[in-house]
């Protein structure tokens, strides 16, 4: 099932440049075999940054035969307040943006082939993407390599203006492959390359100039992004399962993109169980950033450059994310139709620094020297899963 921080297009935590290396793990993972037959209930909540963005989401999940498995995603984010940069020159709001997606994978062999097409809609955004993936075992079943291929088309609008409508188009090529180095290790390397074309920037998003003849001492412009946008990354990650029950894992991932921007990110997680029912996962991850080639948190003049970026998500900026994982694991008896049953609880709390973007609310203080600005969130997940 998604998660509420990669969803929402102007949520200030997004990770827009990180979500692009997370993806990569999500399939490398994945074996030639069907999913589990599953139904999933949860309810999100992201809190921080002046935002408070929450709802629900099932996911339905059946096989058909042993060769076919089918599933349904019905997501939903109900969104108020405002990030920073959009109360600097507007008021905070409200909107509801909701979330299909369908998919189908087919089995035949060793090889596994699934497609999954997704529409995403808000009042002033609308978007529709189709993604085809494949993997394959090989060697005894030790090494598996997986393909994937996503194309999306996005339509912008924007509150208030009935005649703004802008387009977008993406695609995303995946690779990568996963090795058991041993009993207890598994290690696993991807890449992925994005293409961006169109309109790429947020319409609410502005730069701010200096203006002597202003009150505040500068004033605020639209954003102006470049209309094609090309994007690298890649990932290591490592899993090592421990004879008590438990198994350490670390990713490693590095993003790098034609704007200028080059990230990485680290994570670490420790998972352990509690007799038969119970598994705890400890982890931490830190992400870091460096700013677009045409970002600036102050311009001399209007239109001083022929792209402008204020962005705070362009910027230079890091964060750390402490989280923890609970579930609950009940089996029903073998004459059940329900297998088990498992309750989740996730919880992380990711703290952001900025190096280059000011906190312009702030008053009685010199346009430039305004403190940079920091925030946190918490970030909630509570599911209940049916296999069957």
């Amino acid at each position: 099932m998604a998660s509420p921080s990669g969803t929402v297009r102007k949520l200030p935590a997004r990770f827009i440049f990180a979500c692009f290396v997370l993806g990569l793990a999500a399939w490398q993972a994945f074996a030639a075999v069907l999913p589990q037959d599953r139904s999933d209930a949860m309810y999100h909540s992201y809190q921080g940054g002046g935002m408070s963005i929450d709802g629900p989401s099932i996911l339905l999940r059946k096989k058909i035969g042993n060769h076919v498995s089918v599933s349904a995603n019905y997501y939903v984010d109900t969104i108020s307040g405002a990030s920073i940069d959009v109360l600097a020159t507007a008021s905070p709001y409200a909107e509801e943006r909701t979330e299909n997606s369908v998919g189908v994978d087919f089995l035949h062999n060793k090889t596994l082939m699934s497609l999954n097409y997704t529409t995403s809609s808000e009042n002033d955004f609308e978007a529709k993407s189709i993604h085809f993936g494949v993997s394959q075992d090989f060697f005894g079943d030790l090494t598996t390599l997986t393909l994937g291929y996503s194309k999306g088309n996005d339509e912008v609008g924007k509150t208030g203006d009935d005649s703004f409508l802008e387009l977008a188009e993406r695609q995303n090529y995946q690779l990568g492959i996963t090795q058991v180095i041993t009993k207890n290790m598994i290690i696993g390397l991807s890449v992925e390359n994005i293409s961006d074309q169109g309109y790429l920037n947020n319409p609410y998003r502005s730069v701010r100039f200096l203006d002597a003849t202003s009150a505040r001492g500068y004033r605020f412009e639209t954003e102006v992004y470049p209309n094609t946008r090309r994007s690298n990354a890649a990932a290591i990650t490592a899993n090592y399962y421990l004879p008590y029950r438990a198994s350490v894992y670390g990713e490693a991932k590095m993003f790098s993109d034609s704007w200028g921007i080059e990230a990485n990110t680290v994570k670490l997680g420790y998972i352990h169980t509690f007799g038969e029912d119970w598994i705890v996962e400890l982890r931490a991850r830190h992400y870091q950033q460096d700013k677009a080639d045409f970002y600036q948190d102050l311009y001399t003049r209007s239109a001083e450059f022929n792209f402008r970026a204020r962005d705070k998500e362009m910027s230079t900026f890091n964060n750390l994310s402490l989280g923890v994982s609970l579930t609950y694991e009940f089996q029903f008896s073998a004459a059940n139709f329900f297998k088990k049953s498992t309750i989740n609880l996730d919880f992380d709390h990711v703290n952001y620094d900025y190096d280059d973007f000011r906190d312009v609310l702030a008053i009685d203080v010199p346009v430039g020297a305004e403190p940079l600005y920091a925030f946190s969130a918490n970030i909630t997940r509570l599911y209940v899963s049916l296999f069957y």
